[in-house]
């Protein structure tokens, strides 16, 4: 074994400095504080600033570093300045958790027809060419660095499929393909890209706009087909994120990981 290989540091992310789009609500939000407690600079980039600010705030008064950036991701200069403003902050871009995504603000259509040709392009530029503007802005300083690591959080709906939100489903299939075609390009910088697959997760911004008989029903059937019967909780993608952050993933690229449950639809 080498004699500088330390099982120790593997998972250590203290003073590692970390983006997380849409990192101010929802499972954004479970991500920020989570890196904030085990050490790591957070910048919580996202466009609700109330909700970015206060949640800075709680992160540094609870003993982390923590900034927030007003930013839409669908706009290549806004992530550059959020890239500078990190690096202005904690002076490196070591990881980014590219979550922001638009899916509880737009409405379920049984038709797939009736999706607004706007609404379509708009879902796309965030969930999607948003990954692109920050991964674009984010490389070069971990290109400097030696070293980085991009979390694309996809969906397992690409898996299976899924009626009402065709424009979602497929901007999540694209993410995919994005993770597995840029690994190749940044590895030899040192920089690993993977893809994250949460099912659907009761979170705080979903929670609120899907009726509770619907969780009822969502909680049944994972009950009678999943492998881990029980709704999935914003928590439970935690773990996965922050492994892939940390050292011990340093061989990881390239892949997707679903993290729903072993849900046996997929």
């Amino acid at each position: 074994m080498d004699e500088t290989f330390s099982a120790k540091s593997l998972f250590d992310l203290e003073g590692r400095t970390v983006i997380v789009t849409g990192g101010a609500v929802g499972i954004g939000k479970v991500y920020s504080r989570a890196l904030g407690e085990v050490g790591a600079n957070v910048a919580i980039a996202d466009i609700t600033d109330n909700e970015g600010g206060a949640l800075a705030a709680e992160i540094n008064e609870g003993g982390g570093k923590a900034i927030y950036v007003s930013t839409d991701v669908s706009d290549f200069a806004q992530c550059e300045a959020l890239a500078k403003k990190t690096l202005e902050a904690f002076g490196a871009i070591d990881g980014l958790v590219n979550n922001a995504a638009m899916y509880a603000v737009i409405p379920k259509r049984d038709d797939w027809t009736t999706i607004p040709e706007d609404e379509w392009d708009r879902l796309m530029a965030v969930n999607l060419k948003g990954i692109f503007n920050c991964c674009k802005a984010c490389w070069p300083a971990m290109k400097t660095q030696g070293h980085g690591k991009i979390i694309n959080i996809s969906s397992s709906t690409w898996l299976t499929g899924t009626t009402g939100r065709l424009h979602y489903t497929t901007s999540k299939a694209g993410v995919v393909g994005f993770t597995r075609s840029i690994s190749h390009d940044l590895g030899r910088h040192g920089i690993c890209v993977n893809a994250v697959c949460p099912g659907l997760t009761k979170s705080e911004t979903i929670g609120a706009v899907m009726p509770e008989e619907h969780w009822r029903r969502r909680e049944k059937k994972m009950v009678e087909t999943a492998a881990i019967p029980r709704l999935q909780r914003p928590e439970d993608l935690v773990g996965t994120v922050l492994f892939l952050l940390a050292p011990a993933s340093d061989y990881v690229t390239g892949q997707t990981i679903a993290c729903e449950g072993g849900s046996n639809h997929l």
